[in-house]
């Protein structure tokens, strides 16, 4: 992997040399848009339709329209000179319970390695988070935009979260949600836990998979093949059913479930 950026995490008056590694990837399949009477791939330019000419990189700025055809124009050299201390650095402010942060506030993970001579110093605080079971909340420059963060410890390695600010997150004000006056009947409600009880695991990540990507590409190399492609059948429509009778169908099929996946046990010599 290629490092993003190589930087320090401020842990007090510790400064640990870190370099910054994307933890994730998209794999979802990429398509080419294409002219449909020829099929050649359709081309994106840049283009300024008042010089009614295409644009290199080094002629395009950013401006931000705060009129209607105004613009205040910035450039690389004006967001290096933004005064942020935390460009290159990832700055701990505080530390807290993971369960306290809420996953809606989580965007994007990012692997952090121990620079030259920041190997103790990293195991250290790695220790040290562990034996209290907090993550720290953090401040980070990436790519020109300063964002809070979460850093944690996964396995043997440091994982940074960038977050959403507050103000980020949409409000749910406005939502037609169930009120107090959706009674639920008390069977009901014992017949739901007993459908999550029977449904409930540990997390292991490895057991799911992408269906639709797969499925995708089977039907690409189908039709590379030249083969006839199956249509898969149509999901059944949504219709009104007994809450009651859905649940305890449910549950039937979870212990059902349950017992083929439970590992059977040795018999006993005598």
């Amino acid at each position: 992997m290629r490092s993003l950026w190589k930087g320090f995490l401020g842990f007090g008056l510790v400064s640990i040399p870190v370099k910054l590694y994307v933890a994730t990837e998209k794999k979802d399949l990429k398509f080419r848009y294409l002219h449909q009477e020829c099929m050649t791939p359709v081309q994106y330019q840049k283009r300024c339709s008042t010089c009614n000419k295409d644009l290199e990189n080094h002629e395009i700025v950013y401006g931000y329209e705060y009129q209607k055809g105004r613009f205040v124009v910035l450039n690389e050299e004006d967001f290096a000179r933004i005064p942020l201390e935390s460009t290159r650095s990832v700055d701990i402010l505080n530390f807290v319970d993971l369960k306290q942060v809420d996953p809606v506030y989580f965007d994007k993970s990012y692997y952090l390695e121990p620079g030259d001579g920041g190997a103790k110093a990293y195991s250290l605080l790695m220790q040290a988070m562990e034996a209290t079971g907090k993550v720290a909340i953090a401040r980070v420059v990436i790519r020109t935009k300063e964002t809070l963060a979460t850093v944690r410890v996964k396995d043997r390695v440091l994982v940074m979260e960038t977050m959403f600010y507050p103000d980020e997150v949409r409000s749910y004000a406005g939502l037609s949600l169930p009120g107090d006056n959706v009674k639920v009947h008390e069977n009901e409600t014992k017949m739901a836990i007993s459908l999550i009880e029977n449904l409930s695991t540990d997390f292991e990540p490895d057991q799911y998979q992408n269906r639709y990507r797969e499925a995708l590409q089977e039907m690409i190399e189908a039709k590379i093949a030249g083969q006839e492609v199956e249509v898969s059948p149509q999901a059944p429509t949504a219709n009104v059913v007994d809450l009651m009778d859905a649940l305890k169908q449910s549950v039937k099929m979870a212990e059902k479930e349950r017992k083929k996946t439970r590992p059977k046990k040795a018999k006993v010599g005598t």
